[in-house]
């Protein structure tokens, strides 16, 4: 049976997550009743934790015996918990709500010490013990999904989230955010949800992209002061050579007729003395430049089998 005909028999149907398998990315521990994701490259505190929100976890706490003893084994630099006082000072928490009171914390040496009263969040030394630090400096971190049979797959798409849906004729999974970002979030939104931002590289794709914006009218997208939706074009900061995220050049995916710039496009237009860099769409389907940092819906777009190891497909 091919693919293809698997997905559409497995289209309307859900699956519970049941097995010992989240994403590639992530490895099970049964004595936590979950997965875990080390994520080596540094980053600050709120960084972390909107990348693990992103992909459909939470930052890693000690919250209990298990977890700490899990946590220590994993982890042989200083890494971020999800332990916080972000919303009061002083009163600290995981992100799940356990008091710090009540997890198996010891402190290093002189910790806590709340420097200049600047220190919201808590790091995990090598050896097992906790420190607060400022939330903005830059450490490792690592993610949680606990597991639950609760927690419906979209089996068509390969993901947990359901606002993935698969469309026959590119063979794609979407997912419109009407949430306004920047670009660069967009990006990053994207790629921890499996995805990337969408390509148009076929005229069927072009117009699919079209139909999903049609679906979504500006009124209904929260943070956005223009009807553009952002798409993995850009010019990677060599004004006017514009190629995809994946390198396809615009100019041979416009002689090819697959996609069209817009009228007078692409064009100087300054906001706030910053040019158009990066690439949006409107409901017409052609391409526009816009501005990286002005927030826009965007499209994100993934294959079902982006979240599995290559090795087993």
């Amino acid at each position: 049976m091919s693919i293809t005909i698997f997905i559409l028999i497995t289209l309307y149907f859900t699956a519970k997550i049941d097995c010992l398998k989240y994403r590639y990315d992530y490895a099970y521990h049964p004595e936590i009743e979950g997965w875990l994701k080390q994520n080596i490259i540094p980053a600050t505190w709120h960084q972390a934790r909107l990348r693990c929100h992103l992909e459909g976890a939470e930052l890693a706490s000690p919250i209990d015996n298990g977890f700490l003893k899990t946590l220590k084994g994993r982890s042989q630099i200083p890494t971020w918990t999800g332990v916080h006082s972000f919303f009061s000072k002083g009163d600290y928490s995981s992100i799940e709500g356990v008091p710090l009171l009540r997890m198996p914390i010891s402190w290093a040496p002189g910790e806590p010490d709340n420097h200049e009263d600047k220190e919201q969040c808590i790091i995990m030394m090598p050896n097992g013990t906790f420190a607060d630090v400022c939330c903005d400096e830059m450490f490792p971190y690592i993610c949680f999904r606990k597991k639950s049979t609760s927690v419906s797959v979209n089996v068509a798409c390969g993901t947990v989230d359901s606002r993935y849906a698969y469309e026959t004729r590119t063979g794609s999974c979407y997912k419109f955010h009407d949430h306004a970002q920047t670009w660069n979030r967009a990006y990053m939104t994207c790629e921890a949800e499996g995805a990337h931002l969408a390509i148009m590289d076929t005229a069927a794709e072009t117009q699919v992209l079209k139909e999903i914006i049609s679906e979504h009218p500006k009124t209904k997208i929260y943070g956005a002061k223009y009807d553009h939706v952002l798409v993995g074009f850009h010019d990677w900061g060599d004004a006017g050579v514009w190629t995809t995220i994946h390198g396809q050049s615009i100019e041979d995916l416009v002689h090819t007729g697959v996609i069209n710039w817009a009228s007078g496009e692409p064009n100087s237009g300054t906001f706030n003395g910053l040019g158009q860099s990066c690439g949006s769409i409107r409901s017409d389907g052609d391409l526009y430049n816009f501005w990286c940092h002005v927030p826009a819906a965007f499209i994100c777009e993934k294959t079902q089998l982006s979240l599995e190891n290559e090795g087993n497909n």
